[in-house]
């Protein structure tokens, strides 16, 4: 049975747009999407008329959702389910059977802003979370994918690499380092930074080690970012990519430092796929 994509749906032009995206891939791939709305009671008035007028318009938005994907793509199966708890509860239960979780960006969830919940939702799933923003993706190329040498990151780049494998798109995986200024500013006169940066090299080969071999038809593309020295580390991305892969417990590695900007990809031009274990899409 093929894992369903499941999409975060609200009532907002960016869970749309995240319904759109979603919709587009699930017909690329050939899978089922499920819908999943959320109903967290802690927010309701206790008495039973409120909670049935919330119900009703959560059932009339699932329908509407359901008819505008159906108009989106005939092809694909779509289901429904209205949960009754938080949006992060709800999408962590349905991630453990979906190849993929879609929610929107660009809006407040109730609890805190998009980026915390986003974040809160790609740490807590079982599969990858693509958050998905406005943005026109017409004549987008190219996936990005920020690695740091831990396990977490290997296991982001591999994903990226199936992605960009199957999308006949091209890779390029970023390592940002941030210690080398620090460093050169305390020793001036040595030349540790540009150590650091040399180490900092060779984690970055590690990390693509193997997609040659993999994907020999594939162009992967390595930048390693600092700002020790301006223009010849810089790194300029695509002016247009087609998706940014991260992984989501990077702020808790031991080498968080170089990914500590966790939000960043959410405010970015294209949609950000967290990257978990043990998931593929």
């Amino acid at each position: 049975m093929k894992k369903p994509i499941v999409v975060g749906v609200v009532d907002t032009q960016a869970s749309r747009a995240a319904l759109a995206w979603a919709m587009d891939r699930a017909a690329r791939r050939k899978l089922p999407v499920l819908l999943v709305h959320s109903v967290d009671s802690r927010w309701l008035d206790e008495s039973v008329s409120t909670n049935e007028v919330v119900r009703t318009a959560a059932n009339e938005l699932l329908s509407k959702t359901a008819a505008y994907a159906g108009e989106l793509e005939p092809s694909v199966q779509v289901k429904t389910v209205l949960f009754s708890g938080s949006p992060g509860q709800a999408l962590r239960k349905h991630s453990k059977g979906a190849s993929m979780v879609v929610i929107g960006t660009g809006h407040n969830w109730p609890g805190g802003p998009v980026a915390d919940r986003a974040l809160q939702i790609a740490a807590v799933a079982v599969c990858p979370v693509a958050v998905v923003g406005e943005q026109d993706m017409t004549g987008r190329r190219g996936i990005v994918v920020g690695a740091d040498g831990s396990e977490e990151s290997t296991q982001a780049v591999s994903f990226a690499a199936e992605e960009a494998d199957k999308d006949s798109q091209e890779l390029t995986v970023v390592h940002a380092v941030l210690a080398p200024p620090l460093i050169q500013r305390v020793m001036p006169a040595s030349d540790v930074a540009e150590t650091v940066l040399e180490e900092e090299r060779i984690v970055l080969a590690e990390t693509v080690a193997g997609l040659a071999e993999n994907y020999p038809d594939m162009v992967v593309h390595q930048a390693l970012v600092s700002n020790n020295e301006p223009g010849k580390h810089s790194w300029t991305p695509p002016p247009m990519p087609h998706c940014w892969c991260w992984e989501a417990v990077e702020g808790a590695a031991s080498n968080a430092s170089s990914w500590d900007r966790l939000p960043t990809p959410y405010s970015g031009p294209c949609p950000a796929q967290p990257s978990l274990p043990g998931c593929g899409g």
